[in-house]
């Protein structure tokens, strides 16, 4: 049994090794080539920016030659696919669309869902693949069939949330090897295959959001969508005018278009429907039950009703415990504290110890 899970040598493995042009994606491949499996690394061209800064881009022109290099430093195949059309309707329309329903959108749970885990699987599956591999920090555990997902080693860089979404499926044919690796070890072993990539900083934010905001990017795509309304307290008095509902978030604090209140204000509600938006103080964020749908279910054969396990709605925080409760598509989540609030549109995923067993869409 090789390190990938099959029951050949590596030589025969024939593994597609997403690179996005960033260390983590690069050690990747080039630790699998050095192993001696057959790679072939591919790299998405996502959207056509080639002055995007470093430390926020992915899958921009400067990532693809990154990746291109690696690839012929290293000696192994590497394509690049053109998938500007299918990144703009899977992820970037969506990610307008969620601001402009009141929502706060997870741009990199729906590219993993589109573009990442569905089109390259594809493409892996069709060059006749063993697995598709990527450089998320996860652990997936299990044979070729009913696979689970795990934690990251390094807890500060676990992803397994952004993989929620992930099929059963595909979770049985993709691979995660950094995923018991800290992140120092990885940048050592970069610096060690003399990658040119080494030192270079992590994606931060979203890929796609070259400027200082998101809101820039949505008047210049959909520039009707941005309406202006009212703003109103707890007790429903008119207090102020927005800009438009996208341009705020359950929470947002600062830039809220009011002042002369003793206490600071927080949004604490976006009705689409009223084109209306509503602050209040920070105790009114507080919840302990989530409302969600369109569950994804990881969790094998572990019943997901009156289930004593954590969960969490934002990637950054740690999972608490509480009851889950899932009954068909929807269920809620009763956490055993008050925590602050978040929008639908984002998240909540349910954890047993270090296993993921799944999440769905916030929409209450």
């Amino acid at each position: 049994m090789n390190s990938l899970g099959f029951n050949k040598s590596e030589r025969l493995t024939k593994v597609v090794v997403a690179m996005s042009g960033g260390v983590d994606s690069s050690v990747a491949a080039v630790m699998l080539k050095k192993e001696g499996y057959d790679v072939t690394g591919i790299t998405l061209k996502l959207y056509n920016n080639s002055n995007v800064s470093k430390n926020k881009s992915c899958c921009a022109g400067i990532d693809i030659e990154d990746a291109k290099n690696v690839a012929l430093q290293n000696n192994f195949r590497h394509l690049v696919l053109d998938y500007q059309n299918k990144f703009f309707d899977g992820v970037i329309n969506n990610f307008i669309e969620s601001y402009k329903n009141g929502e706060t959108p997870l741009p990199c749970v729906k590219c993993n869902q589109t573009v990442k885990f569905k089109d390259l699987l594809d493409e892996a599956k069709n060059i006749g693949a063993d697995a598709l591999v990527t450089g998320h920090y996860a652990i997936r555990r299990g044979s070729l069939t009913n696979a689970s997902l795990h934690k990251a080693k390094d807890n500060s860089k676990d992803q397994s949330f952004f993989l929620f979404a992930t099929l059963q499926e595909q979770l049985n044919y993709v691979r995660f090897p950094l995923g018991n690796f800290k992140k120092s070890e990885i940048r050592k072993k970069a610096k060690e295959y003399e990658l040119k990539v080494s030192d270079k900083p992590d994606s931060q934010d979203i890929c796609f959001v070259t400027s200082d905001s998101y809101r820039n990017l949505i008047r210049n795509i959909n520039p009707e969508s941005i309406i202006k309304g009212n703003i109103y307290d707890t007790n429903n008095k008119i207090i102020g005018k927005h800009d438009g509902i996208a341009n705020y978030t359950i929470g947002q604090r600062k830039g809220l278009g009011v002042s002369g209140f003793e206490k600071p204000l927080y949004v604490i509600d976006i009705n689409k429907n009223q084109n209306s938006i509503t602050l209040g103080s920070k105790e009114k964020l507080k919840k302990n039950i989530i409302n969600f749908k369109n569950i994804n279910w990881l969790g094998g054969l572990i019943k997901p009703s009156k289930l004593e396990c954590s969960a969490k709605i934002r990637s950054t925080q740690e999972d608490l415990p509480g009851t889950l409760d899932i009954k068909n598509d929807s269920g809620t989540f009763t956490f055993y504290s008050q925590i602050d609030g978040t929008s639908p549109g984002q998240a909540c995923v349910f954890y047993k110890n270090d296993q993921l067993l799944g999440g769905g869409w916030i929409t209450a």
